[in-house]
């Protein structure tokens, strides 16, 4: 998987196309990431104890990695991601400017 907690994206499909927002969990198994902001649902949750009233909750719902899209954060423009081999590992590359994220 491409992208990883903690790097700006740029929602490219969906209501949310257009956004930008940065990634809190990813779930490279299922391919599915979680973004500040996006994704919004509502969730209606009961009463937890006697005379206390129920609420709706609002909470970023899983959305699948492919319809975002990495923002590089050294020329600030969304692009795909290439990947370098060197005695240091594996690295990321922007393919725009070719510079490491």
């Amino acid at each position: 998987m491409k992208i990883k907690k903690e790097d700006n994206i740029l929602i490219m499909i969906g209501k949310d196309k257009g956004k930008q927002a940065k990634v809190s969990k990813v779930y490279p198994m299922k391919n599915m990431i979680v973004a500040e902001g996006i994704n919004i649902k509502k969730k209606h949750q009961g009463p937890k104890k006697q005379g206390q009233k129920g609420s709706i909750i609002q909470f970023p719902a899983p959305f699948n990695a492919s319809n975002a899209m990495l923002v590089c954060p050294k020329c600030s423009k969304p692009t795909r991601v290439g990947y370098k081999i060197s005695e240091g590992g594996k690295a990321r590359v922007c393919k725009k400017c070719k510079a490491e994220i």
